[in-house]
């Protein structure tokens, strides 16, 4: 199949061009480089600029697509923004780049023919979950803008699905985190939100100490409870929703998670039986809910996907991968101050 890939050079993305390619699938890339970067694009790839918010940069690379012979199958969106607290700080950015961004998607793609959609979707459309997991069918009822936009975006698949004639995947993130096994890729942003990065940098001496947002929830030790997933996993399970719309022609909504909780203070406990790392507690940032844990027997049921890394692969393949990039920034750093002593 050729899938289209818009946001394709950011974190998430990038895993699953990855994992398209290693499939043996045809991959083009659409990004505006706004957060992701042009070297996370696998050279097998190919890689378009565009932004999602205009129709006409989607419109070009479908025709452009067609014209070869072999037009684009389906194309998957991850072209979001998704930093629950700046959402909150910036909630009119965030309706104009998820919600018009996806219409705007949305209306190219009926338009250039294409009836099949992949779609980034997040746990946060629960809001604050009433069970001990969050069931696909259980309330929407989110806490934030960012929940807000992405549960407006689910909505705005469903009506123009039976309007169009459209089939979606949409796929509900929990927790993300690790790198691919060949370390050229991971989460390399300048602005890191998210905890085991963070905890990996600290780790690392990247940060003088972690900071835990909160320890006074309702939770065993007092910290969130998070279902973490590698990012390999997450990617694998797009490749299986692309293949299952083509295949079946029948749309679905499931959660993508390990199906386990881990409060922060049992993920630092578990990179500190590894590392060394630092940490002190804060004051709860604004829109985190206590506990977050997915019920995966969908994902299972209907794309035949299965988590194969645990806690720990996450914390380690993150932590490599950070110190791939710090041993890689290390000799420009010495260069810059004249060279080392010795």
């Amino acid at each position: 199949m050729k899938v289209l890939v818009v946001g394709g050079a950011g974190y998430i993305g990038s895993h699953t061009v990855y994992e398209l390619v290693r499939a043996g699938h045809e991959v083009v890339v659409l990004d505006n480089l706004s957060t992701g970067s042009a070297a996370n694009v696998h050279p097998q790839a190919h890689f378009e600029w565009g932004d999602i918010r205009r129709k006409s940069d989607i419109a070009r690379v479908l025709a452009a697509e067609a014209e070869t012979g072999t037009p684009v199958d389906v194309v998957m969106h991850f072209a979001a923004k998704l930093i629950v607290p700046e959402s909150v700080s910036e909630p009119l950015a965030y309706y104009e780049n998820n919600v018009e961004g996806l219409r705007t998607l949305l209306e190219a793609l009926v338009e250039g023919g294409v009836r099949s959609i992949v779609f980034s979707s997040t746990a946060a459309v629960y809001g604050e979950p009433t069970s001990s997991e969050c069931h696909e069918g259980d309330a929407t009822e989110p806490i934030n803008p960012y929940g807000e936009t992405k549960l407006a975006c689910e909505r705005m698949l469903k009506w123009a699905a039976a309007a169009y004639g459209l089939d979606y995947c949409i796929l509900r993130y929990f927790n993300v985190a690790g790198a691919d096994a060949s370390l050229e890729i991971g989460l390399d942003k300048d602005r890191l939100t998210h905890l085991v990065p963070l905890l990996m940098q600290a780790a690392l001496g990247i940060r003088d100490k972690l900071l835990v947002f909160g320890n006074d929830y309702a939770t065993p030790d007092g910290t969130c409870i998070r279902d973490y997933v590698h990012v390999t996993d997450l990617a694998r399970a797009h490749v299986l929703g692309a293949q299952h719309l083509l295949t079946n022609r029948a749309s679905v909504l499931a959660n993508l998670g390990s199906g386990r909780g881990f409060s922060v203070k049992e993920v630092v406990d578990a990179a500190r039986d590894i590392f060394e790392v630092p940490f002190e507690y804060a004051p709860r940032r604004p829109g985190d809910p206590a506990k977050l844990i997915a019920c995966i027997d969908h994902a299972r049921e209907t794309l035949g996907w299965e988590p194969e890394h645990d806690l720990h692969s996450i914390l380690k393949s993150d932590y490599d991968f950070r110190r791939k990039l710090m041993l890689a920034h290390r000799p420009q750093a010495e260069r810059r101050c004249g060279g080392t002593e010795g």
